[in-house]
């Protein structure tokens, strides 16, 4: 990846992580600001609703002692004292009384628990009533109004009702009224913007949709309120919960209790969550909106920033690989870099100019060491030669005092002398001549493989000559080698000089093993001897002209050998320790493309 790139993928996760932290920061704290309203709204809602019940209680109570205190119920006392049995005459009075109250509900009871009247339910005279003489006496004096099941005709209500006990003579007098709580209390109250107020009649045994209504009448679609309706009847504590209904709604639940303490409602105060969602919503919006805004920025910020950077690297990169191929008076220019990048680069045109003073100084020391090589290998080889056409000739020069004869016979055995000395100094002259003049591979298709049993071949005459050490010679090549486009002769030619310079390391005798194998790019051929091995010194300097380890020879073999292998567009390499023989790989590609093919 490249460090444009980089930067750009390192400012753009900078640039995202944040947004998104930022933004589940603020949804967290959004999410808690509103819990902390809603909890605040919903305990305001509560406190309201506990007022109006307070309220509406102390006004069943007023009502009450009202009556209570009123004349009809004063001569109704004054009649029932006159008459322990006769409570006909009074069948009609309860329902003026609660008319004149406003109140739902209205029972006037005799201390016995007959009923004598009923303004809510006449036909109930006479029967006996199921809770009020207790409740006279449980709450007698308190003027507190507390929450009751009342029963109707075809069904049962609940309702806030109060008491009091009337003297009738040596008996008493119960009454008991109140008003009754359904969708109208609900109706009345005040409530906040996406506030809403339910109330769950806990009448039956099991959790019932048709006793859940709000201030509209009755409640679709319940369901989801059931479990949370369920948990306060069961554990008779406030309840809290997140329900999606069909919007996600916070509903508080509160128990209702009556005079015993069993739970005869639930409250439900529900809080929408539309807000919290919208206000998420445009959050999570604005934090896309801002992380887009930020990867263009950022892609942005990483343009010119690479391109104050990465620029001048690439220069300093193509510059080196300038360099690496060959071209040292290559020069880098960077006007606008940084200042670092602006060193590095002087630094760089500093080095290559360095680098081009040495390769001149050490080309000219490497001429004058190789013209001093050259002569030395030269005198070295010319040397002996020589010595023994002067010693002829030396000779010639005493033999003329000898006379005629003698002086023939010595003249006929220098001659021999001279010409066999002349034909070892043209021998000399002849293969530096060829080294010189190595010619231009002349390529076409040829089989390694047949090259290499050619090469072997010409040297099982020697390998099995009397008094010759032993060496087996084994094959093992690849019959998938096929062929490579490459000059036969050539390689035929350094073939053999590795052949024959693997023999020589073996004068004990050994294993010579000659290897093909066919490679991606062409054809790898090893040649392997179990010989005296070189050290590193030996090895590094193996393919240095004129450079030798026998005591004879002229150190240009292995020279050829890898000039061979150069032309054709392939690499030698040799691995060898002492005493544990030597290694030559040659990698021969398939078809060389050099100029000479052109």
């Amino acid at each position: 990846m490249s460090l444009r790139n980089r930067l750009f993928a390192l400012v753009s996760a900078a640039v995202a992580l944040t947004v998104v932290l930022v933004t589940s920061t603020v949804s967290s704290s959004a999410r808690r600001a509103f819990a902390a309203v809603d909890a605040q709204r919903a305990a305001a809602v509560v406190a309201q609703i506990r007022r109006e019940f307070a309220a509406d209680g102390e006004q069943v109570a007023t009502g009450i002692e009202r009556i209570a205190a009123s004349d009809a119920m004063l001569r109704i006392a004054g009649g029932i004292g006159q008459s322990k049995t006769d409570f006909v005459p009074y069948v009609g009075e309860a329902a003026p009384l609660a008319a004149a109250q406003a109140l739902d509900f209205l029972d006037l009871v005799a201390d016995s628990g007959t009923i004598i009247s009923s303004a809510h339910w006449p036909a109930r005279f006479g029967y006996q009533h199921p809770w009020v003489v207790e409740a006279s006496r449980t709450e007698a004096g308190s003027g507190r109004a507390f929450l009751q099941k009342v029963e109707l005709p075809g069904e049962v209500a609940l309702g806030l009702i109060a008491t009091r006990t009337v003297a009738a003579g040596e008996r008493r007098l119960h009454v008991a009224g109140g008003r009754r709580l359904d969708q109208h209390f609900l109706k009345a109250l005040v409530l906040p913007a996406g506030t809403r107020v339910l109330l769950y009649r806990n009448l039956e045994a099991e959790v019932s949709r048709r006793q859940l209504f709000d201030g509209s009448g009755g409640v679709t679609d319940a369901g989801p309120l059931e479990p949370l309706i369920a948990r306060v009847r069961q554990s008779g504590q406030d309840a809290r919960e997140t329900i999606d209904w069909p919007e996600p709604e916070t509903v508080a639940a509160m128990p209702l209790k009556g005079r015993d303490g069993s739970i005869l409602g639930v409250l439900l105060v529900g809080s929408s969550e539309r807000e919290l969602s919208a206000l998420v919503a445009r959050i999570r919006w604005s934090g896309v909106a801002f992380g887009a805004l930020g990867v263009v920025f950022g892609f942005a910020l990483s343009y010119v920033l690479a391109s104050r950077v990465t620029r001048p690297v690439e220069r300093l990169a193509d510059a080196a690989r300038a360099v690496a191929g060959g071209d040292w008076n290559v020069h880098v220019d960077s006007p606008h870099a940084s200042a670092e990048i602006a060193d590095l680069a002087r630094a760089f045109d500093g080095m290559t100019r360095q680098l081009v003073d040495q390769r001149d100084r050490l080309v000219q020391v490497e001429r004058v060491a190789a013209w001093r090589e050259l002569a030395r290998r030269l005198a070295h080889e010319l040397k002996n030669p020589l010595f023994p056409l002067r010693i002829t000739i030396d000779n010639l020069r005493r033999a003329r005092t000898l006379p005629a004869g003698e002086f023939d016979e010595v003249f006929e055995e220098s001659l021999g002398t001279l010409a066999t000395g002349l034909g070892n100094l043209n021998t000399v002259v002849g293969r530096f001549s060829d080294f010189a003049r190595m010619p231009a591979p002349e390529v076409s298709d040829v089989s390694p493989n047949a090259i290499v049993r050619q090469a072997v071949k010409l040297f099982q005459a020697q390998l099995a000559s009397p008094g010759q050490p032993p060496i087996t010679v084994t094959l093992d090549l690849d019959d998938s080698a096929g062929s490579i486009r490459a000059d036969g002769e050539q390689l035929a030619r350094a073939l053999q000089n590795l052949l024959l310079n693997a023999i020589d390391a073996m004068p004990q005798g050994g294993e010579l093993t000659i290897r093909t194998r066919r490679s991606s790019g062409g054809v790898l051929l090893d040649v392997v001897d179990t010989g005296e091995g070189l050290t590193d010194e030996e090895r590094q300097r193996l393919f240095t002209p004129y450079y030798t380890t026998k005591q004879h020879g002229t150190g240009l073999g292995l020279a050829i050998v890898q000039s061979v292998v150069a032309d054709h567009g392939g690499k030698i390499s040799v691995d060898s320790a002492p005493a544990r023989g030597t290694t030559f790989h040659i990698e021969l590609p398939a078809g060389p493309m050099r100029n000479w093919e052109l």
